[in-house]
């Protein structure tokens, strides 16, 4: 049919137009005010909060019971199931993955998928543990350990890093800054109104310096120097997310004092040769606990706290 382009009969389509509207905008007030809000797949009418759980092994929880995906490790009862489960109405999605770095955001990492593509527009909640892979804590704590024996009261492995006249493993923590931004930024255009919580990593080592070899095959002088290592990445973590609209979860202070050089009984974090089912130099399942706390903690505290 050909379309009126009198002036007149302009007049009378938009007429009609805003009738139509008000029309549409009368019902729709009169179903607001009588009709309870409904989520989908919630019952009795209370929103799922929707969690996607990011991140590396000591998100994932190798080897502790039970493991639910043997390509990445991945246990039910790592930290993000057990803030899941805390919650009534929390539904999880862990794509964490042993052996992540910051490149597994974007691309796939065996049957996984690129983590990011976890993410969507009704994702209200997304908790990020990563760096650590790019740094290189695995090859790290391998060269410590066969330094060790060429000076056991010295520090070879820090002699090792800053050989080039600067330190090396300082100087890793600051090339992954710019990578989590990056991560951030995904995070944040994939989920926008999602709460987004950076996760640090636990104490590893004794906070106070002092070293427990052959338990954990370290020069006594490198274990003061791994253990500033490893605060440097958690603080630039937390610097990283302050800068990137993100929250940061500290899992080194509530861990302090069960690193992995403390009996089995007060240990969270599982020497080289574990005892209880983890992987070596990982939480095992109370330090996944200890860390789920933690980011309750936070949770519960609100956005800006």
């Amino acid at each position: 049919m050909e379309r009126d382009t009198h002036p007149a009969g302009v007049a009378r389509r938009r007429r009609r137009a805003r009738a139509g509207a008000a029309a549409v905008s009368g019902c729709a007030l009169v179903l607001a005010a009588g009709t309870p809000a409904v989520a989908h797949g919630s019952p009795g009418g209370h929103q799922d909060r929707q969690y996607v759980a990011l991140g590396d092994s000591y998100t994932s929880g190798p080897v502790i019971p039970r493991q639910v995906d043997a390509n990445c490790a991945r246990s039910d009862h790592n930290y993000p199931s057990l803030v899941a489960a805390s919650g009534e109405g929390t539904v999880l999605t862990d794509v964490s993955c042993a052996g992540a770095t910051t490149e597994q955001m974007w691309k796939p990492q065996g049957t996984n998928g690129p983590q990011l593509d976890a993410l969507n527009r009704n994702t209200d909640l997304v908790t990020v543990q990563i760096g650590g892979n790019d740094v290189g804590f695995g090859s790290i704590i391998a060269t410590c350990a066969q330094l060790a024996a060429t000076d056991l009261t010295g520090n070879p492995c820090q002699t090792h890093y800053n050989a080039s006249g600067y330190d090396e493993l300082a100087l890793a923590v600051l090339k992954t800054a710019p990578k989590i931004t990056q991560v951030l930024w995904a995070v944040h255009h994939r989920a926008p109104h999602a709460r987004v919580v950076v996760v640090g990593y636990p104490d590893l080592l004794p906070d106070d310096g002092i070293g427990c070899f052959p338990s954990v095959p370290f020069a006594a002088k490198d274990f003061p120097y791994l253990r500033d290592t490893e605060k440097r990445l958690n603080l630039m973590l937390r610097v990283t997310a302050a800068l990137n609209h993100a929250e940061y979860v500290d899992t080194y202070g509530p861990t302090r004092g069960h690193d992995m050089c403390k009996s089995p009984a007060d240990r969270w974090i599982e020497p080289l040769q574990p005892a209880s089912p983890a992987a070596p130099a990982h939480p095992n399942a109370k330090g996944e606990a200890a860390m789920a706390q933690a980011v309750l903690d936070r949770l519960d505290r609100g956005y800006g706290h």
